[in-house]
Parts: structure tokens; sequence; C-alpha cells
């Protein structure tokens, strides 16, 4: 199950048994997160959504917040997968960033526009409180910069991206759009809107 394709947490009998499918109920778990963030997400509705008894959750992970942080990971490994697979077909440094760069607005729009990003919910209400959340966000953002950077000057080699732009500003101006289009997303914008502004952020390139 690709949890970023979901439109709402599927029905599930509670008491789903202990052997459950690990990463089939991080899914369901990542559509609450995503939707209600993590302060506005109880057990109650975890367990609704999981299809498992409190008893089960409390067996699987030590409270609410080991949920979240698996459910993380899960997100992100999904995310990464799914981002890595269109990556393989692009051809140039350029078309490396633009893939990127469709990827987030094609997520920022319908549905999971509005259920928003789990990455960027959890930087925006955790952070600042809990570190080890910190640095995941932390790490996972500085890692993305650096690929968009490595992207943008196997452009400037390959001769798809001008070289008078600056690789760094560009790499963070991209990255601040990627984040911005997923909350701008929160707001129930349109396909053509997000879209569009893919394709001007792009222009940074030329």
């Amino acid at each position: 199950m690709i949890a970023d394709t979901l439109s709402t947490p599927p029905s599930r009998a509670p008491g789903r048994p202990r052997e459950f499918d690990l990463d089939e109920a991080l899914d369901d778990a990542i559509l609450v997160f995503s939707e209600r963030g993590y302060h506005g997400t109880s057990i109650s509705e975890l367990k609704d959504a999981m299809g498992l008894t409190a008893g089960s959750i409390y067996k699987a992970f030590k409270d609410k917040r080991a949920v979240f942080l698996a459910a993380f990971d899960r997100y992100k490994a999904v995310r990464a997968a799914l981002l890595d697979a269109r990556l393989s077909q692009a051809s140039s440094g350029r078309a490396r960033v633009a893939t990127v760069v469709r990827f987030y607005a094609e997520a920022a729009y319908g549905e999971t526009g509005r259920r928003g990003c789990l990455a960027i919910g959890a930087a925006v209400e955790l952070t600042l409180f809990d570190e080890e959340v910190a640095e995941r966000v932390g790490g996972h953002n500085a890692r993305l910069v650096e690929r968009i950077e490595g992207f943008i000057r196997e452009g400037q080699a390959d001769g798809s991206i001008a070289g008078h732009v600056d690789a760094p500003g560009a790499a963070l101006a991209v990255f601040s759009y990627l984040q911005g289009i997923r909350i701008a997303g929160k707001t129930g914008r349109h396909d053509g809107a997000a879209l569009a502004s893919a394709e001007a952020i792009l222009r940074i390139l030329d």
C-alpha cells in the first residue's frame, strides 16, 4: 500500500492479530498523522485507522511517539522509492531537478495535497522540542538539498543548465519551493496552479 496515494483510511475490524502487516498498519497511521498532526492525533484514532486494539499498539510500539517515528521512517522510504523510480527515467541534470520539482508539485493538490506532508508537519510541530525528530528531519532536508545541488552541477556539466547558475543558491531555492508547495497544498490548490508553479521555479536554472 502506498501511503501517499490513499484518500481516506480504510475501515478495519479492531483487534488485528499481533502478526499484522507492519507496513500496512503504518501506512494507515501515516494518513492520520499527516492530516491531524502529531499532537492532534490520539491513540484512539490510531487504533481505529490501523485496525488494532490499544493493547496491540502498545505491544508493537512503546507509545504514540514510537508509532510516529516508525510512520515517519516508512513515509520517507515510500516517497524515496517512488521518486527514485522516476529519477531513473531522467536523462540529464535538468531533467532530474524537474522530476523532483514535479514530484512534489503533483503531491500538493487534491486529497493528498489537502492531507499534507508528514515530514513537513513534523518539522513544524516537533523539531523544536524533540531532538530525535529534529535530527531525522534535518538530516533528510540536508541530503535533499545536497542531492538537488548535485543534479544542478550535473546539468551544468551536460549543458542542460546554464553555467552561470549558482548551484548552492539554486538548490536551496528549489528545496524551499518543495517545502512551500506542500504547505500551499493544504489550502486546496488545484493541479493547474501547482504544476504551473513547478515550471516557474525551474526557470531559475536558465
